[in-house]
C-alpha cells in the first residue's frame, strides 16, 4: 500500500469512528447504527458485502437486522433457517471466524455454503458483536475473491463492532434489562416496517430492494427524522414517494 493510500485509508477509519460516535447520541436510532456498522467495514475493509444479525434480548432469537445488499441479506436468511452456519457458530463462540475459501468448507455448512457460492461469494469473516462475556450478535462480511483478511483488517473489524457494541449496551442499559428489550425489540418493529417500505418503494419507482432502502435512509438524515418514521409513512402512502426518491438522487445514495 502507497504513502498516500495508507493516508487516506487512515482518513477514512477516523471519519468511521467519529461517524459511529456521533450516532451514539441518547436517542440513536439503533437501526441506522447498525446499518452504519456494515456500510462502514463493508468500504473500509474492501469486501463485497456484509449483513449483521442480532438476539432478541428477550427470546435470544437471532434476526437479520441489516444489510448491504439483498445477497447478504438472503445468506443470513439462509443460515437462521438451517439453524446453522459460519455467522451463527460466531454468535454461539464468541470467537471471530475467518474463511479464506467456501469451496474448502470440508461439507460444513452446507445450505450456508451453497447459497454463498450461488451468489458469487468465495470467502467470509464473521465477528462477534460482544461485550465482555456477552455476545448479543456478529457482523459479517462476504468478498468476492479467495482470500482471508489479514490480520490488522480482522482488528479494525473487531474495533469498530465493539464501539457499536458498547453504544447498545451502554452501562444505564446493563442496569435496566427491561430498557435494553425494549430498545432491542423496538428495532425489530422497525425492521419489519422498513421491509415494508423497501417493498413499496420497489413496486412505486421502480427500484431495487437496495436503491429503495438507501433512498429512504438518505432522506431521513436528509431530515433529520427517524428510519423507522420515513418507512411508516411510505407504507401509508402518506409521503411523496416520487419526491423522495427525486431529491435523494433516485438512487438514495448516501454521503
Amino acid at each position: 500500500m502507497s504513502e498516500t493510500d495508507a493516508s487516506s485509508r487512515e482518513a477514512k477509519l477516523s471519519a468511521a469512528f467519529v461517524t459511529l460516535a456521533d450516532t451514539l447520541t441518547s436517542r440513536f436510532d439503533l437501526v441506522d447504527l447498525l446499518h452504519t456498522l456494515v456500510d462502514t467495514c463493508t468500504s473500509l475493509l474492501n469486501v463485497a458485502a456484509g449483513g449483521l444479525i442480532l438476539a432478541d434480548a428477550r427470546s435470544g432469537e437471532l434476526h437479520v437486522m441489516a444489510s448491504s445488499s439483498e445477497d447478504a441479506a438472503l445468506l443470513e436468511v439462509v443460515q437462521l433457517g438451517a439453524a446453522d452456519g459460519p455467522c451463527l457458530e460466531c454468535f454461539r463462540t464468541g470467537k471471530a471466524l475467518t474463511i479464506g475459501d467456501l469451496e474448502q468448507t470440508d461439507g460444513r455448512w452446507p445450505a450456508f455454503t451453497a447459497a454463498a457460492l450461488d451468489r458469487g461469494f468465495r470467502s467470509m469473516h464473521a465477528t462477534p458483536m460482544r461485550l465482555r462475556d456477552r455476545v448479543i450478535g456478529t457482523m459479517n462480511l462476504f468478498g468476492r475473491e479467495v482470500g482471508e483478511l489479514n490480520t490488522r483488517d480482522i482488528a479494525l473489524g473487531q474495533a469498530l463492532t465493539d464501539v457499536a457494541t458498547i453504544g447498545i449496551l451502554q452501562e444505564r442499559l446493563l442496569r435496566e434489562s427491561k430498557v435494553v428489550g425494549d430498545q432491542l425489540q423496538h428495532a425489530l418493529e422497525s425492521r419489519i416496517v422498513i421491509e415494508q417500505a423497501k417493498g413499496v418503494l420497489a413496486q412505486s419507482a421502480a427500484l431495487s430492494m437496495d436503491d429503495s432502502f438507501r433512498s429512504m435512509r438518505s432522506y431521513a438524515r436528509s431530515q433529520g427524522l427517524p428510519l423507522q418514521a420515513v418507512a411508516a409513512q411510505v407504507v401509508a402512502r402518506t409521503i411523496d414517494i416520487f419526491e423522495l426518491t427525486d431529491r435523494n438522487g433516485g438512487s438514495g445514495s448516501t454521503a
